[in-house]
């Protein structure tokens, strides 16, 4: 029991993150189901897809899931409307400043959390009333903050500076990256590339093997001077690295990037030209599960950390 599953009305304080291409109703209603907070991950639907997936995790589950939402799509409000319209009261923002929406939100009795990767932030996100916030590291999949803050070092700082309950997230994948979390102030863990590689994940299965198959070095953060990424190396990393050696400007970075990178990779399974986004922790995990296993293996896991650490 901590302030977080009190927040979320759920039985453990585990969040599955809302990841692109990664995190439909499959995915979020399987976690939620097994005592977890799933989370659908609209930063790759469009309004109505996203009703349509809301629609059918509440088929699936009675219990609680959220939506995710990053700010800085441009239909970033229909997607708050959509949320809204269907009764969800859970919401995850990103990528963005939470308080441009956060009195719509409220006034439909929604619970808002913001994802940040720095104190400055988390403070913002406190002041304007948010109700939560993920402490990421840069550890992370995906797109990450630009002082490279890793999650050891994030979380109790965010912990000393905020109120309101902390989630920490980025390289956590099992039970002892959840004690470890706790040790460090956290009441709660967003947990990103363990769920992607999960059966109910909607990612291509050449996706799920590349994480299976990564090592603790397999992947790399690039396109600093855009947005920083963190993925799986492959043929594109590569050629992004060679252009950010050779000193390639913003603007050449971002005609390399083109555009769909995320869904060549993740969702169409071309793991040469796509972007294999997953976390420094891909190289803990070893197999494709079911995400309410994984739930399971993490709480058990936990609980036999935290005795271990009392019995010596």
């Amino acid at each position: 029991m901590t302030r977080i599953t009190q927040l979320f009305k759920i039985r453990y304080p585990i969040i599955q993150a809302g990841m692109v291409w990664v995190s439909g109703n499959k995915l979020a209603s399987a976690v939620s189901e097994a005592g977890g907070l799933g989370l659908i991950g609209a930063g790759s639907m469009k309004p109505e897809l996203l009703r349509e997936h809301i629609r059918k995790a509440f088929t699936k589950t009675s219990h609680p899931f959220g939506v995710n939402i990053p700010l800085l799509r441009g239909d970033a409000e229909e997607l708050i409307n959509v949320t809204v319209e269907e009764n969800v009261k859970i919401v995850f923002t990103s990528a963005g400043h939470p308080g441009k929406f956060i009195d719509k939100l409220k006034k439909s009795s929604c619970i808002v959390t913001h994802v940040i990767p720095s104190v400055k932030y988390a403070l913002k996100a406190e002041s304007v009333g948010c109700d939560a916030v993920v402490a990421e590291g840069f550890e992370a999949g995906g797109h990450n903050g630009l002082d490279e803050i890793t999650t050891m070092v994030l979380v109790p700082q965010v912990v000393d500076a905020v109120k309101i309950p902390v989630i920490a997230a980025g390289g956590i994948a099992d039970g002892r990256g959840m004690a470890a979390a706790f040790a460090l102030g956290a009441e709660g863990v967003q947990i990103g590339t363990r769920f992607a590689a999960s059966v109910e994940s909607s990612a291509h299965e050449n996706y799920k093997q590349a994480i299976v198959n990564a090592k603790d070095d397999s992947t790399v953060l690039i396109m600093k001077k855009v947005v920083p990424v963190r993925l799986i190396k492959n043929k594109f990393a590569e050629k992004v690295i060679e252009s950010e050696k050779r000193g390639a400007t913003k603007g050449e970075l971002i005609e390399l990037l083109g555009k769909g990178r995320e869904r060549t990779a993740i969702f169409e399974g071309n793991l040469d030209e796509g972007e294999i986004e997953a976390g420094q922790i891909s190289g803990l995990i070893k197999e494709i599960l079911p995400a309410g296993e994984i739930v399971r293996k993490i709480v058990d896991e936990y609980f036999m950390v935290v005795k271990n650490i009392k019995d010596n």
